[in-house]
């Protein structure tokens, strides 16, 4: 039957309990989750809520239990069901999420259904928290499932679903909130009798015709000849010295879709975990009429991965490089290559995917680094006996290298994770908290309290500050006042944001991104012209001449997007500075996937032609395994200390349920450091420089030692005498008196 019971939104129930009590490891916080007990504990927010055993003539039954809840007369996509759990929820410990949700009514059959924590501090701030989602249909229960913590202890909390458009009915079934159980720690992936290098396509120098390729699509397959002999250089780079190619390659015609190209099973030749790098050699025939994007894709089981990209604008051939990696294990993987307009042929030559031997790199990179970041040091001591026994000790303390980490507000309630962060890190960046969404979200209603409150923290812990971002070019991240305003009004509102937010802040923040994302994005261009991103930076160097601008971007490293390649980076870069805009450093923010240490090298060196400081200002990577995770974050931050042109790298954060991606954590949500943030750690530490020996007999010491603040012990027959002293970066020899 279907129940009459509803009550009005904003108004409780006549039985409310709000037991104030820590639940346990198996105990549910939330009360009455599957409506045995009506409505009891459950409100609407903004809208009328009911209790039924079926709807829609006994078509919608409960997939649990006898009763399900909905949330009716619902006119805003935040209208929902709700329960307040203040007192249950304990700080710093995670749970996890589980309900059963479908939708209803107003001809919406699929939707998201999002539950979201309103929490409000005892200061009266208030926070909304998506902690679940899931898209939800008309059709069958969906299960939702999440995870959250919080860092401090708020003074309410209150749990609700929200998301489907005004009409639609949000239907709740079950509702469970636990402490989340620990995720067991990842086992290294057995890489043993790996053939690293080793190509796993078959026939790939064509000497058996097309045989082991067949066409994707309605095309046609034919060998060629005349294609290059050497591999491309980044799997040059990887591999070593490596036989010529054939010569020959694979045509392409009768192409009338862009996905139609050469294509091969590969799924019994992969192994799960494994990097490996791609690589080919692709041009594409005449009558293209312009630039045409190239890419080497993966099909697995049915779903699209990008194993690289390059386009290609003339009759040359031109390197294709990438990399891949499967983390389940599938039923089927082909590669294929595709790209160009339909009409227009396609040349492929001598791709290769082989599993990348990261130990090899990571040993040529030791070598470089230690060239690259270290310098010859000699301390002279004066005001001591060389004739007595003295023995020396030197250990360093910091290396100055910047290495940073985004942080958020509600990150620095919790003393675990300041204690991780000023233990690891000497520079931040803020993650939304300097953005003018975040700083304006409605016009003239500021709010720089967050910023400044984290701002505190830095100061006090002596910590450098990246100032992320004065503006977001990318218009889905534009807000909605800002949008709507003419040509005129929108200029003024720049140019105020500019003046605004620098001035508040001069001296602070040692870098800004002046207009994130200018490859990704025009809103700004499109609507006040091509100069005005030139004129951001003038200003912004007018208002605080102390900062460091920066150009930011994502997949510029990564070989994945041909809107970001290094080339086009560099062109943007050059155009801005043709305009007097005073660029001083290039971002790379590093969201990257499976890297490859040659492909990241060879995008740092084209911009490094630039001449102008590269930072990774958004670092993460992401597997499920923390082995693996480790091996991908070692990748890059070798890549990083290794290479001349880098001078500081930022993660994009580090604590589990607080980054913008999943599996990208160093340290688990309750503390816990995993392998991944042990193998963060052991790198910090094999940057730091210890050394010992003895005095010669011209009082001195002799080491080669990375940058930045050292101890020295001096050890005599009588005492033993300490000193600090600090080794500059720099390339030449470098000369420490030290008076004893």
């Amino acid at each position: 039957m279907e129940s009459s019971e509803m009550i009005n939104a904003g108004n409780l129930p006549e039985k409310t309990t709000n037991t104030k009590c820590v639940s346990t490891d198996d105990e549910n916080i939330i009360l009455n989750p599957e409506f045995e007990d009506g409505l009891n504990n459950w409100t609407g927010r903004g809208c009328k809520i009911a209790v039924h055993e079926s709807m829609a003539n006994g078509k919608i039954l409960p997939k649990s239990g006898k009763f399900f809840a909905s949330a009716t007369e619902r006119t805003q996509s935040w209208n929902g069901i709700q329960q307040e759990i203040t007192g249950r929820v304990q700080r710093k410990l995670a749970y996890e999420v589980t309900a059963l949700v479908r939708i209803f009514g107003n001809n919406v059959t699929t939707s998201d259904v999002r539950a979201t924590l309103y929490v409000q501090k005892p200061d009266l701030r208030e926070q909304y928290i998506g902690i679940a989602n899931v898209q939800a249909t008309d059709k069958d229960w969906a299960q939702m499932q999440g995870k959250f913590l919080l860092n401090d202890s708020p003074s309410k909390v209150v749990v609700y679903l929200e998301g489907p458009p005004g009409g639609t009915d949000i239907l709740l079934n079950t509702f469970v909130i636990k402490h989340a159980a620990k995720s067991p720690p990842s086992t290294p992936p057995d890489f043993e009798n790996v053939a690293f290098g080793v190509n796993i396509i078959e026939n790939s120098n064509l000497d058996n015709g097309t045989n082991g390729w067949s066409p994707l699509g309605n095309c046609t397959l034919s060998v060629g000849t005349g294609s290059p002999r050497v591999i491309p250089p980044m799997a040059r780079d990887s591999l070593g010295p490596h036989e010529p190619l054939s010569g020959r390659y694979i045509l392409v015609t009768n192409r009338t879709q862009t996905y139609m190209g050469p294509s091969q099973a590969i799924t019994e030749k992969l192994k799960l975990y494994l990097t490996y790098q791609v690589s080919a050699w692709v041009r594409i025939g005449s009558g293209s009429h312009g630039p045409q994007n190239v890419g080497i894709a993966f099909s697995v089981d049915g779903q699209w991965a990008n194993g690289g990209q390059t386009q290609v604008s003339d009759s040359r051939w031109h390197e294709i490089s990438g990399s891949f990696r499967i983390e389940k294990q599938p039923s089927n993987v082909f590669v294929y290559i595709q790209g160009p307009v339909s009409g227009v042929d396609l040349m492929v030559a001598g791709l290769q995917i082989f599993p990348v031997d990261r130990l090899a790199r990571f040993r040529y990179l030791c070598e470089q680094t230690e060239k690259i970041r270290k310098r010859d040091v000699t301390l002279k001591f004066s005001g001591v006996d060389t004739s007595e026994y003295t023995f020396v000790k030197v250990k360093q303390i910091q290396n100055d290298f910047p290495i940073g980490s985004c942080i958020n507000r509600t990150n620095i309630d919790n003393e675990d994770f300041v204690d991780f962060f000023v233990q690891h890190f000497n520079w931040a960046v803020f993650g939304n908290e300097l953005k003018w969404f975040w700083t304006e979200p409605q016009k003239g209603n500021f709010n720089y309290k967050d910023a400044d409150d984290m701002l505190d923290l830095c100061q006090k812990y002596k910590i450098d500050i990246r100032g992320h971002c004065i503006f977001w070019e990318v218009d889905s991240n534009v807000q909605q006042w800002v949008k709507s305003l003419n040509k005129n009004d929108l200029l003024t509102a720049v140019q105020n944001r500019l003046t605004g937010l620098l001035s508040r802040y001069k001296g602070k923040f040692k870098h800004y991104d002046v207009n994130n994302e200018m490859l990704h994005g025009s809103f700004y261009q499109d609507r006040l012209g091509k100069d005005i991103r030139a004129n951001m930076f003038k200003i912004a160097h007018q208002v605080d001449p102390s900062a460091t601008l920066f150009v930011n971007d994502y997949h510029v490293e990564d070989g994945d997007d041909m809107n970001s390649s290094p080339e086009k980076y560099t062109q943007q870069i050059l155009d801005l500075q043709d305009q007097g805009a005073p660029v001083g450093g290039i971002g790379i923010q590093g969201h990257i996937d499976s890297p490859v240490g040659p492909i990241v090298c060879a995008a740092l060196d084209k911009l490094a032609t630039l001449g102008q400081p590269i930072w990774f200002t958004e670092l993460d990577v992401s597997s499920t395994n923390e082995y693996v995770r480790g091996d991908d974050l070692e990748v890059m931050l070798r890549e990083a200390m290794a290479h001349p042109a880098v001078d500081g790298v930022m993660l994009w954060g580090f604590w589990e349920l607080f980054m913008s991606r999943d599996n990208a954590h160093l340290v688990n949500a309750e503390g816990e450091i995993n392998e991944a943030g042990r193998r963060f750690i052991d790198l910090k530490e094999e940057w730091l420089s210890h050394t010992h020996g003895h005095l010669d007999e011209q009082g001195e010491f002799n080491f080669r030692g990375f940058s930045g603040l050292y101890n020295v012990e001096i050890v005599t027959f009588e005492k033993v005498i300490c000193q600090t002293f600090v080794v500059d970066k720099g390339n030449s020899s470098l000369v420490i008196s030290i008076d004893l």
